[in-house]
């Protein structure tokens, strides 16, 4: 039963990942056919990751009431009527109606899941299921190039992953049994205190869960990388084609190399994870970042280092998510910690809500050309953020109150050990 959820968690993590960069690598088409500027992209963003912080924080009560499986059934099923709706809509302001569902149903999902495998699972797992979602979104660029390059439209490319999410949605619904009989995993040391769902103790308001000494660090260390990997995905493919001259289509699927490179690298560190750590996963990733903005930035007559550079920035990315997630129990409690990763989600949505449609003001104002520079500001905030939080917990677990904030103490140590 322990591989058959694992085999499942895997094809939803897949699910999270197949919609979300179907509007930047669609949108220089999109724009034009649907009459809006090309900044409008951020709208839709924005409405997409306002439904996800609202779900994101909800993600607590919903998840401990329901459980993990059921919450990622009815989430997966949301987005799959969200994209089928996008297939269909003819104007701007459908596809805005739409992005409400969508991104109710993201976010939801993307808490419960996360806490289920930080509280079940060891670092590589973590790693390795978010590359199925590098996967997934890797797959639906080329889906978009294959439906513009063949006449089908972008419609059709929603369509087509609307249907998927569809099928996902009725393996998830008939593992529901599956997910209510799964106990902590045995390696997963700072799982002792869930319930049979992954869920926890008792309620932990998320007023309580702010005043934990280290949260808001780890907030805005969230907030500075998904700001990063939303704005890339989003105008990597626009950048190419206003700023270094690559044709439409060419850029929508070139600009699935930031996703392979998140995709690849996650699978990569998942072979290292429990020995390198967390802590040294999310130094790197944010090192490689930057020098992957750095390549982008270049200004040479040939887009090659840029593209190169995604690839980098994209292997960078990889072990940044799923090390700040899996390191969550550890830094503050397995109590604490679907509140916690739930707040985490709403601040990670947040960054998504607001750096694209300000880098798309920004572009608009001064060009596509501040495209690395926006991102290099983002990686410096994520570095920072994260290193003062290390210090932070590095005190408390040295210091004789160790084990006050929630067992977190105890629980790092147990971590480190696993």
């Amino acid at each position: 039963m322990y591989s058959l959820l694992l085999a499942i968690i895997y094809v939803a993590f897949v699910s999270l990942g197949l919609p979300d960069s179907l509007v930047g690598a669609g949108w220089p088409v999109m724009h034009q056919d649907l009459g809006v500027p090309v900044a409008f992209a951020g709208i839709i963003t924005m409405i997409i990751a306002g439904g996800t912080i609202l779900s994101s924080l909800a993600s607590e009560r919903t998840t401990r009431r329901f459980g993990a499986g059921v919450v990622t059934a009815v989430s997966v099923g949301l987005t799959a009527a969200a994209l089928v709706g996008f297939s269909v809509s003819g104007s701007f302001w459908l596809l805005c109606l739409w992005a409400v569902p969508y991104g109710l149903g993201a976010g939801a999902v993307d808490a419960a899941l996360n806490n289920f495998v930080a509280l079940h699972y060891a670092a590589r797992h973590m790693n390795w299921l978010h590359s199925f979602w590098g996967l997934g979104a890797s797959i639906s660029p080329f889906i978009m190039s294959y439906a513009l390059t063949s006449g089908l439209g972008w419609s059709s490319a929603y369509r087509i992953v609307g249907v998927t999410q569809a099928v996902l949605t009725a393996v998830l619904i008939l593992s529901i049994p599956l997910w209510k009989k799964a106990r902590p995993a045995p390696q997963a040391d700072h799982a002792a205190d869930a319930g049979p769902s992954g869920s926890g103790g008792s309620h932990v308001p998320l007023a309580q869960a702010l005043r934990i000494p280290g949260v808001a660090l780890v907030l805005a260390a969230f907030f500075a990388y998904c700001a990063l990997e939303s704005t890339a995905i989003l105008w990597a493919s626009t950048y190419l084609v206003t700023d270094r001259g690559v044709e439409d289509a060419t850029a929508a699927a070139f600009a699935s190399l930031f996703l392979l490179g998140i995709t690849a690298g996650r699978f990569l560190a998942g072979f290292f994870a429990d020995r390198v750590g967390d802590k040294q996963l999310i130094r790197g990733g944010f090192a490689a970042v930057g020098l992957g903005v750095l390549l982008i930035a270049l200004p040479v007559g040939t887009p090659v280092p840029a593209l190169a550079g995604l690839v980098v920035a994209g292997l960078g990315c990889a072990p940044i998510y799923p090390a700040i997630i899996h390191s969550t129990p550890a830094n503050f409690g397995a109590r604490s910690s679907q509140a916690i990763i739930g707040i985490q989600m709403a601040a990670a949505y947040t960054g998504s809500t607001l750096a694209p449609p300000v880098f798309g003001v920004l572009s608009t104002w001064a060009g596509a050309w501040v495209f690395p520079l926006f991102l290099a500001v983002l990686v410096a905030l994520g570095l920072l953020m994260s290193e003062r939080l290390n210090r932070l917990v590095a005190r408390r677990d040295a210091g004789p109150d160790q084990g006050v904030t929630a067992g977190a103490g105890a629980l790092g140590a147990a971590e480190r050990k696993g």
